[in-house]
């Protein structure tokens, strides 16, 4: 299955409660954080809400 890097580039402050707790959710908690994620339709929706705050890669 494939897996997503998910890393936070922009800050959270500023944003709604909401943002702030799906990158806290993803396992973000400071700019430069990385996660790897399982591909599934529950990620993807959580980095949809927080795509102006993160980058996507998929790796194999």
């Amino acid at each position: 299955m494939a897996r997503l890097k998910v890393t936070q580039v922009k800050s959270y402050i500023g944003s709604k409660q909401n943002h702030r707790d799906t990158l806290r959710s993803l396992g973000l908690r400071r700019v430069n954080d990385t996660v790897v994620k399982e591909d599934r339709p529950e990620i993807r929706g959580m980095v949809h809400t927080v795509r102006h705050l993160v980058t996507v890669e998929e790796v194999d």
